[in-house]
């Protein structure tokens, strides 16, 4: 398997074209971690990082955004705000799109995609100035937003110029990541802003490695913690078996069998025939927990602060008690986070997925399901269809979703070391890579070589 890796690896590198766009995809990544560790002028980086070394990734919302932003944030770097303001950006337009029939209405004109991607980046900008603004703020009052923090993060006495400055450098840095990603797409391989959030992601596993070492290696010594034995073996059992599921479910699909009857357009006569319409176990991919995560940050805070404003002992006893239930990895954070899950799961579907649409496109050009009514009673069909695989695919996700916080918290497995086992990042990485593999696999094939996901049936003739 190895050899064939190496292979493989050598047949990119004598495809000119392929071997340019690795190229180009590998300096564009390694521009964006030198944005990662280059800091605005005016602050002290050195403090924040010691801080989040010292929280061991806590997994509060900041330390999460730290993650996604490649480590960036905890450096004070320019790529702080990372390339998350893009996403959330594209997301609301999504949505929007979804429920606003005037975009809608765009989205399916000539050119109506070329607007609203317009529209995504105006919507970008306005996000990273809002978290721009409330990140340099909070950075000059740190103990605010970091419990614990001593020190001080500002060094430019004038306050509206270091707002300025912060706030300008981390929004072109945030339009440059973007930039970049979309040249990747266009020059490159795979899917630029994926990629640059997978390089992110995987940036962290050298501390993750190193707080595995710890584990094992208390001393420092060659002598292993022999108490931690049996957990080792689990771990690695845990990893082959989630990454294995979240390959599995991610390219599952239910393939939905479609006839097309003989029809003329014109003067010309078109055959019919069989095909297919996937539906994908795991539709929603990574959205509902990003979602879960994002919201389940702010009842506890809530909570907290609430208990301190309030004068009424009985209400702050049970506010105080309210936001301790509330405490990352607790009994009551499981049980929401899971809800929330399922919830968002279907919302994402509902949003995105239009049953309706795709049986009127089927009987426009002449398709049907065999056995169902086109019009009302496919959409029926598909509505149906839908929402049970969904049901498995968000099952897939709860279980993916929680077992870094078990981890974490019922085991005492360091949480930089928990995250590579489930969640947001495993999911991200593994699908990522994936959607890389099939492209190199693509310009490989068509070559005539044999590809990493599978061997082609021509061998290659040099």
């Amino acid at each position: 398997m190895f050899r064939s890796i190496l292979t493989t690896l050598g047949n990119c590198v004598k495809i000119p074209e392929l071997k340019s766009r690795i190229l180009f995809t590998i300096g564009v990544l390694f521009v964006y971690r030198l944005m990662t560790v280059i800091r605005i002028p005016g602050l002290n980086g050195d403090a924040l990082s010691e801080y989040f070394s010292k929280q061991q990734g806590n997994g509060g919302l900041l330390g999460m955004y730290n993650t996604f932003a490649g480590g960036a944030f905890e450096h004070c770097a320019i790529a702080s705000l990372g390339i998350m303001p893009y996403i959330s950006a594209t997301i609301i337009i999504q949505l929007l799109t979804a429920v606003v029939p005037r975009l809608s209405k765009l989205a399916r004109e000539e050119g109506g995609r070329t607007k609203i991607i317009q529209y995504g980046r105006y919507l970008t900008v306005l996000i990273c100035l809002g978290q721009g603004l409330y990140f340099a703020s909070s950075w000059r009052h740190p103990e605010v937003i970091f419990h614990g923090f001593q020190g001080q993060l500002v060094l430019i006495d004038n306050y509206y110029l270091y707002l300025t400055e912060a706030v300008v450098v981390m929004t072109a840095g945030t339009m440059l990541c973007m930039w970049l990603g979309e040249q990747v797409t266009e020059r490159g391989i795979g899917n630029g802003v994926s990629l640059i959030i997978t390089a992110g992601i995987l940036s962290r596993l050298p501390r993750a490695i190193t707080a595995l070492k710890d584990m094992f290696f208390p001393s420092g010594g060659i002598e292993a913690n022999y108490h931690f034995a049996g957990t080792g073996v689990l771990l690695i059992a845990l990893l082959v078996f989630v990454i294995a599921g979240v390959i599995a479910i991610t390219q599952a699909q239910r393939k939905i069998p479609v006839q097309y009857a003989q029809r003329a357009v014109g003067r010309k006569m078109y055959a019919g025939g069989t095909s297919f319409m996937p539906l994908r176990v795991n539709y929603a991919g990574v959205m509902p927990i990003i979602f879960a995560q994002s919201i389940l940050m702010f009842p506890q805070p809530i909570c907290t602060k609430a208990a301190e404003f309030i004068k009424a002992p009985f209400l702050q006893d049970f506010f105080r008690s309210l936001a301790s239930s509330l405490n990352y990895g607790s009994g009551l954070y499981m049980t929401i986070f899971a809800v929330m899950i399922l919830f968002f799961s279907y919302f994402w579907v509902a949003t995105q997925f239009n049953e309706i649409q795709i049986a009127d496109d089927l009987k426009k050009n002449g398709g049907y399901i065999p056995g169902v009514r086109p019009g009302q009673g496919t959409s029926d069909y598909l509505h149906k269809a839908m929402s049970r695989i969904t049901l498995a695919g968000a099952i897939f996700l709860t279980v993916i979703a929680t077992i870094p916080i078990l981890l974490s918290k019922q085991i005492s497995i360091p949480p930089d070391v928990a995250q590579f086992f489930g969640g947001t990042s495993i999911l991200i990485a593994v699908g990522v890579l994936l959607d890389t593999m099939r492209q190199v696999e693509s310009h490989l094939m068509m070559r005539h070589y044999d590809g990493f996901l599978k061997k082609g049936r021509i061998r290659g003739r040099f």
